[in-house]
């Protein structure tokens, strides 16, 4: 990925990156590394969603859940 980033700002944005450049003393670039920083913290990892207790419970069949024999029988 390029470290070089091209932005258009509506006035809105433009504007508060202004005022965050004068309150913080920081560079245009820093508020906007900073902004997707924290971005980031929020999002966090895109992780798959885990089941719960899955692979938690040991029941000494290893093919429990595939094998028919297993199964005869069940959700009734």
């Amino acid at each position: 990925m390029k470290a070089n980033v091209q932005a258009r700002l509506d006035r809105r944005s433009q504007v508060a990156l202004e005022r965050l450049v004068r309150c913080l003393g920081w560079s245009p670039s820093r508020v906007v590394r900073e902004g997707v920083r924290l971005l980031a913290a929020c999002y966090g990892s895109h992780s798959r969603k885990r089941v719960i207790g899955q692979g938690r419970f040991a029941s000494g069949l290893p093919d429990l859940g595939s094998n028919k024999k297993h199964l005869r029988g069940f959700g009734r």
